[in-house]
């Protein structure tokens, strides 16, 4: 097991407008991990809530970062600037994003109903243009902006 931070305060932050990722944390010093959106899952606590298996938003270059939603947010009733006991190892990595893995974020991000609202084609061109693209920072970023579209219709 590998842990990312043990027992570590970290602030929870919030940056309106920016979807599922209004409320997160940044993971120190994981500027090093490499992986697909989808492939890095960690899992542990935070202020003694059970993580299990949340995606890493990876961008290159900078520390990862895990959205903190609602559920998570009430849990542990804290918000935004709050500042967090958090303890989080990296579970063994997957190969390749997967639709299940998209649907995942969607389901972590809150936008999965609003996604099963669309048509079964809408629905499914965009887990194919999603899972088509060969960089990674551009299904990140096309990922992030369904999110966007989606929590936007769910508001």
């Amino acid at each position: 097991m590998e842990y990312l931070v043990k027992n570590k305060k970290l602030e929870l932050k919030h940056e309106p407008g920016k979807g599922a990722w209004t409320y997160h944390i940044q993971i120190p010093d994981t500027k090093h991990i490499t992986g697909k959106w989808g492939s890095l899952k960690v899992s542990g606590t935070i202020d003694n809530y059970k993580i299990e298996s949340i995606n890493l938003f990876t961008i290159t270059g900078q520390d990862k970062l895990i959205s903190i939603n609602e559920k998570i947010r009430k849990a542990i009733n804290k918000s935004g600037g709050d500042r967090v006991t958090v303890t989080l190892y990296l579970l063994s990595p997957k190969q390749q994003i997967t639709e299940k893995q998209v649907l995942e974020s969607f389901q972590e991000s809150g936008v999965l109903k609003p996604f099963k609202k669309l048509s079964s084609s809408e629905r499914t061109e965009i887990i194919r243009k999603i899972t088509s693209l060969k960089s990674e920072d551009k299904q990140i970023k096309m990922i992030l902006g369904i999110i966007d579209q989606l929590s936007k219709r769910n508001e």
